[in-house]
């Protein structure tokens, strides 16, 4: 029997018995739905996870900060140490450093009032930084430029507004060439806060693109004024100190050659003092995130595959009364010269039919429950504005390939049988 024949006649089967064969299908088509829905969710997840930390810098960066407390004695203290980062650190690392690409500093001071001269204002944070920073992130103005080296040399009053920023003080109109304001009513360090009230006037010289929230939602990367590390320095800060460096390595695989390059250029410049900094690695959270997401995915896999368990009885089940039921059919096409394996091949075409059909049905419900269950993840984690559902070709294609297989394996005992029935009982039967 050619197989094409044997699935059309396991099409017929199923649309004879239609109410029947969706019952018996729907174990099948329930556990394909949830793996490839599951799969979708999950898949969709590290995209956020991903996304988040491009956002940042990549997945191959890493982070230096001063260490507010060290530990001494087994107690931990609070780092009175004289060690600072300093801009010349980050100049020392790019020189000295093989396995780093790239690498930038940063100032940041939150709650910042930022005044525009028509009398707008907007609470908002403010980043000292270097133009390092704009390659680093990836991510530039769109209209304007960004800090330049001149800026950073001549400690200049100039100022990049993100997007949130402008709108809130500018309105549709273009604020290259603008002054604002901005007043620091007080100023955040690990001491705590203290009140520290400046005002200086910055011109606009950029507006940047939008980046949106980073994942929590907490840190909006659109509600930023950007200015040089030094004119931050020299009217803000009054000293030399750097709070915050972001290193990226070459490749991920060379972060932990990077953090022992950039720790030995530190000890080095700093008296040998390694603890006055803290190092925090990105991607040693995601491969957490790794293997929450593989243990949530066994898991799921494992109430799935139960589901195409079940779907595959329900398939013997259905095949074993089928072959009954047809007994007389099975009689007569062998008094009639079909050989026993013309029989065992139309009844386990038919069982891979149906599961086929119950996969193809399956991923259909699938699809459209991964995009369901990603509308609902939204509204009750509520850290991002849109979770994609990723539902790829690959995992559709294995997922019917594999209602296939459960057909084969759980066809094979009735078209066995089936193809053992003596002709002259088979024609007997009732």
């Amino acid at each position: 029997m050619k197989f094409g024949e044997g699935f059309f006649i396991g099409l017929t089967a199923i649309r004879t018995n239609k109410m029947r064969s969706l019952l018996t299908m729907i174990g099948i088509v329930v556990g394909v739905a949830s793996v490839l829905s599951m799969i979708a969710i999950g898949d969709g997840a590290k995209l956020i996870i991903l996304d988040s930390f491009e956002k940042i810098g990549g997945a191959h960066h890493f982070r230096l900060n001063r260490n507010p407390w060290i530990k001494k004695d087994g107690r931990w203290e609070p780092n009175r140490s004289g060690e600072y980062l300093t801009y010349e650190d980050v100049l020392a690392i790019e020189a000295e450093c093989p396995s780093v690409s790239n690498a930038w500093c940063r100032i940041n001071y939150y709650n910042i009032l930022v005044l525009a001269n028509g009398g707008a204002e907007k609470r908002t944070g403010v980043i000292g930084t270097i133009p390092l920073y704009e390659i680093g992130m990836s991510w530039g103005p769109e209209r304007g430029r960004f800090i330049s080296k001149a800026d950073i040399t001549n400690r200049t009053k100039v100022c990049v507004l993100a997007t949130d920023v402008s709108e809130a003080l500018f309105g549709e109109e273009d604020p290259i060439g603008e002054e604002v304001k901005v007043i620091l009513d007080y100023e955040g360090w690990s001491g705590g806060w203290r009140p520290n009230r400046v005002a200086e006037r910055f011109k606009v010289v950029g507006v940047m693109r939008q980046r949106g929230k980073v994942l929590g939602g907490s840190w909006n990367l659109d509600d930023r004024l950007f200015i040089p590390l030094t004119t931050m320095q020299e009217r803000f800060t009054g000293d030399h100190h750097v709070r915050s460096f972001s290193i990226q390595a070459n490749s991920v695989d060379h972060i932990d050659q990077a953090i022992d390059e950039v720790k030995a250029v530190l000890s080095k410049r700093h008296r040998n003092q390694d603890d006055f900094f803290k190092i925090d690695v990105p991607k040693a959270k995601f491969a957490q995130f790794e293997k929450v997401s593989r243990l949530i995915k066994i898991v799921l896999g494992g109430i799935a595959g139960f589901s195409l368990l079940v779907g595959g009885i329900g398939i013997m089940n259905m095949m074993l009364v089928s072959v009954t039921e047809r007994s007389r059919e099975i009689g007569l096409r062998k008094a009639l010269g079909a050989k026993r394996r013309d029989i065992l091949c139309q009844f386990l075409v038919e069982a891979v039919s149906m599961c086929s059909v119950g996969g193809l049905l399956g991923v259909g419900l699938g699809i459209f429950a991964g995009q369901g269950m990603a509308n609902v993840a939204v509204k009750i984690a509520k850290v991002v504005p849109e979770w994609p559902a990723v539902i790829s070709l690959q995992w559709m294609l294995i997922s019917v390939a594999f209602s296939a297989t459960i057909g084969i394996f759980f066809g094979v005992y009735p078209a066995i049988k089936a193809a053992r029935l003596s002709p002259i009982e088979a024609l007997r039967a009732e």
